[in-house]
């Protein structure tokens, strides 16, 4: 599902006006007819109470009096809450809130003296209609708005919001100090990146997207870099296997990690790999902890390395090197390896030699971190696999930070240090060399448990030993990672969900994804 910025859906709207012929009132009377039909599937009882349309100046005011005139021709009780002044109102909305007065639609005037006709103007109703501030809104929001957006929100009504809730930041998805808590968004033409991330999924609610018929060749002029994964997209990047393979058909992993107090990771990494489907996993771990390693696994490889007396990786000379990656497919570094000058020499290595598909994550992004100008020169593009905690140290800001711009900081991570980014979270963001963008939907609270990360670096691996590129590969994984958790929270809750339940759970969601559309 391409999802675009409010700067990319302006010009294609543009084009689509001015280049392809579509009348802007054309555009805005489709809106309108968009989300009279999302209210009238969705939410039939309450508008039968009777609809209050709260209406602002600029094009999506006009679209909330296309509304108000549409749900009365539908026989549905309709009333405006008008936040301007009528020589304020733009060319379209005034043409269409004439249409709307013309069908016998009245209108309640709101300003900062007048705020109590807007308590009596909801009395009564059903369902609130935002139409007051579009995807251009970023300032602040101040004085009467945010007035307003308070009344309605305490209002106890649900709230249907045209194109995107107001008050909030069309591209961060985050709130400019108060936005409106709707029930229900609906997108007009495609989705805006500040809808499908958080903070802004608490503001959007259900999200439905209205086709109001943007040309395809000005969608085509644009060409949004920015998705939200579905079951469409998904499906066919699950793995066929054929008849007459064997294991060597699907890549041989080698997982660098593990050191004293933090086999757990290690263990979690390798057991994810084989879930997943690598043909063959080798473990390559400190020496002295080679016993508790084997024992815990018995499908995966060894490779005992040479470790210090606080049994950590100790760096590894070019020949050893060699040896260990010899007949390897994939690589993937740092799960539970420990933050020393022995893993930073290794990881160096790595950086400069690796030539094979490979996968950096957790202790191995803190090492990274300590030498982040040397990613840029990696032999091998690799896949980073950042907590927002992580992204902050490589990016030497905190995860405030981080959080309150997560698609432009993981976009510019990506593009300038040539990997590819996939930046955990609450609808985790993947983002690749050239800019493209995608984001998940799928996963809860319940995977806010220890090992998490660990089993998703080890199904990163497994998909790319298989043969998936590395796009291919972050947006399956982390859509199954996901996919799987939202399974096991439908059947058994999300208290105390473990990283081993997804483990457990690979196979059956891989056989349920792939048959999913």
């Amino acid at each position: 599902m391409i999802v675009v910025t409010s700067e990319q859906m302006r010009e294609m709207d543009r084009l689509t006006i001015q280049k392809y012929g579509t009348p802007s009132l054309t555009l805005m009377e489709r809106a309108g007819a968009g989300v009279v039909k999302a209210i009238l599937e969705r939410f039939v009882e309450p508008a039968s109470k009777g609809v209050l349309v709260v209406a602002g100046k600029g094009n999506n005011g006009g679209d909330g009096f296309v509304v108000g005139r549409l749900l009365r021709e539908q026989g549905v009780s309709c009333a405006i809450a008008l936040l301007a002044k009528p020589n304020e109102i733009s060319s379209d909305a005034a043409h269409n809130l004439e249409g709307y007065l013309t069908a016998g639609g009245k209108v309640v005037g709101i300003d900062a003296d007048h705020l109590g006709l807007l308590t009596e103007s909801i009395a009564g109703k059903g369902l609130l209609v935002d139409a007051i501030l579009g995807t251009g809104t970023k300032n602040e929001i101040r004085g009467i708005y945010a007035d307003v957006f308070r009344a309605m929100n305490g209002s106890g009504l649900p709230i249907v919001s045209i194109d995107i809730p107001s008050g909030l930041d069309a591209d961060k998805g985050t709130p400019l100090g108060v936005g409106v808590q709707a029930a229900m968004t609906v997108a007009l033409g495609y989705p805006k990146l500040g809808q499908v991330i958080y903070p802004a999924v608490r503001y959007v609610g259900e999200l439905v997207v209205a086709d109001i018929g943007i040309e395809p060749a000005a969608v085509a002029e644009v060409a949004p870099a920015a998705e939200l994964l579905t079951p469409e997209e998904i499906r066919p990047l699950v793995p066929v296997r054929k008849p007459d393979s064997h294991k060597g058909t699907y890549g041989h992993v080698v997982v660098i990690a593990g050191s004293r107090g933090k086999t757990g990771a290690a263990i979690l990494a390798s057991r994810a790999c084989m879930r997943a489907g690598a043909g063959l996993t080798s473990l390559a771990a400190p020496r002295s902890l080679n016993n508790v390693l084997a024992g815990a696994m018995i499908e995966v490889m060894t490779e005992p390395l040479r470790d210090t007396a606080e049994e950590e990786i100790e760096s590894l000379t070019d020949d050893e090197w060699r040896r260990l990656l010899e007949r390897k497919t994939v690589a993937l570094f740092g799960p539970g390896i420990g933050v020393t000058d022995s893993t930073r020499n290794n990881l160096r290595w790595l950086l400069r030699h690796l030539s094979i598909p490979w996968v950096i994550d957790a202790d191995g992004l803190n090492n990274l971190a300590l030498d982040i100008d040397r990613l840029r020169k990696a032999r091998t593009a690799p896949i980073l696999t950042p907590h927002p905690g992580e992204m902050a140290r490589l990016i030497g800001k905190d995860a405030r930070e981080v959080n309150n711009d997560r698609i432009g900081v993981a976009r510019a991570f990506a593009t300038e240090h040539r990997c590819y980014v996939v930046l955990k979270g609450a609808r985790t963001v993947l983002a690749t060399p050239a800019g493209k963008i995608s984001i998940n939907p799928t996963g809860n609270p319940g995977m806010a448990s220890g090992g998490m990360g660990d089993v998703l670096a080890g199904i990163l691996a497994a998909l790319l030993a298989q043969g998936l590129s590395s796009e291919e590969a972050m947006k399956l994984a982390v859509y199954l990672h996901g996919f799987i958790a939202d399974r096991i929270a439908a059947k058994r809750g999300i208290l105390g969900m473990i990283a081993s339940d997804i483990i457990d759970g690979l196979p059956a969601g891989l056989r349920s994804l792939s048959a999913a559309v």
